[in-house]
């Protein structure tokens, strides 16, 4: 552009007559000056306001005389051209620096997708819970299996064994299995430390099969067979829960009594957590 000015001066020397008509270049310019109000436009959306005007504005035309360059009219587009070419600085540096907000949110964005998908695949890959075992020996962690090998266990305990394979039966909701084989067990082996366990949860399973009836015997049996089994004191809760689904809250209240009187100071954690739910479920007023 400066190097078209000075074309344009240069020729003046030679061609008076074309210096004295500098409307052609000064509406080049009003061009350039409309294109870049264009272009701001499209940099600041928005409306009124947003526009950068012109840091140096042209003077007020005035009356040269005739065949007499103006040097004050070429100064003014010298000084008009400035101004646009820095305003078109200052647009091109607005412009790369939003493009480098643009790609530094990106990234960002990016960073943050990478470390979601990451800890939801940790998640989905996150073991679930095993869920708590009922009356299982703890050195016990797995389940035996079916056939000659259940004999025995790495203590060479076949009470022990035989009671694991009924646990496992209830424990896969194999009620009518789980029952035959704990009461096989404690048929077998009566003096067994297991053998409370097993008539206990033998109980558990019949009641879980829906009758209530049958399992209140087995509740009852084993805490008159064993009143010192480890596992009396549950038969009495579990023989409430069962008369209270036969429709006899007050004899279930009787026996919660008992349990009371008989196992209070000595009751494990699980049945005193659960017998004041039990006992309001009966109604129980004492």
């Amino acid at each position: 552009m400066r190097f078209h000015l000075l074309t344009v001066i240069l020729l003046a020397g030679s061609a008076a007559p074309l210096l004295a008509q500098p409307q052609p270049v000064e509406r080049r310019i009003n061009k350039l000056e409309q294109e870049m109000r264009a272009v701001q436009r499209k940099v600041f959306p928005g409306g009124a306001g947003a526009y950068v005007d012109p840091e140096i504005r042209p003077a007020l035309p005035s009356e040269a005389p005739s065949g007499v360059p103006s040097g004050s009219a070429v100064a003014d587009l010298n000084a008009r051209v400035d101004a646009l070419e820095a305003q078109l600085a200052s647009l091109t540096g607005q412009i790369e620096q939003s493009g480098f907000r643009v790609r530094q949110l990106e990234e960002a964005l990016n960073r943050f997708r990478g470390e979601a998908d990451a800890r939801f695949a940790g998640l989905e890959k996150a073991p679930e819970p095993a869920p708590a075992a009922v009356d299982v020996p703890l050195a016990q962690a797995a389940p035996p299996t079916p056939g000659p090998a259940q004999a025995s266990t790495p203590s060479g305990d076949p009470g022990e064994a035989a009671y694991l394979v009924g646990f496992r039966l209830w424990e896969q909701g194999k009620f009518a299995d789980a029952q035959a084989a704990l009461e096989d067990m404690a048929k077998k082996y009566p003096k067994h430390k297991r053998a409370s366990y097993a008539r206990n949860l033998a109980g558990r399973a019949t009641l879980d099969q829906g009758k209530p009836a049958a399992a209140a015997k087995i509740f009852l049996n084993n805490y008159q067979t064993n009143p010192k089994g480890e596992r009396a004191a549950d038969s009495l809760l579990f023989l409430g829960e069962a008369l209270v689904k036969l429709g006899k809250p007050v004899e279930a209240c009787q026996v919660y009594a008992e349990l009371q009187d008989v196992y209070g100071p000595n009751m494990r954690d699980f049945i005193r957590q659960r017998l004041p739910k039990a006992r309001a479920e009966a109604k129980c007023t004492s």
